[in-house]
């Protein structure tokens, strides 16, 4: 596995529902979402972030990265936007 330095991290993106919370099915312009979400997989001098945790996160800082057969992004914790806490 990656080990990522300093306050870098190491991020499986996850594909966010293209559908509202009452069923309808978003296209186009509407389906486009305006962040980037993903579970961590690992951390470097992180005080805040553990593995596993579900992020929001700036796509366009990240560093996308193909390891091991599976898509990865490695960004500085900064870039982290958010913790989401609770199932969707």
């Amino acid at each position: 596995m990656l080990k990522p330095l300093n306050d870098n991290v190491v991020i499986e993106p996850v594909e966010i529902e293209k559908k509202t919370a009452s069923g309808i099915i978003l296209t186009g312009e509407a389906a486009t979402p305006t962040h980037a979400e993903g579970i961590v997989v690992a951390v470097g001098e992180s005080k805040q972030l553990v593995v596993g945790n579900r992020v929001i996160y700036n796509e366009y800082a990240a560093n996308k990265v193909n390891y091991d057969g599976k898509e990865l992004v490695i960004l500085p914790e900064s870039d982290i936007l958010a913790v989401v806490e609770g199932e969707k």
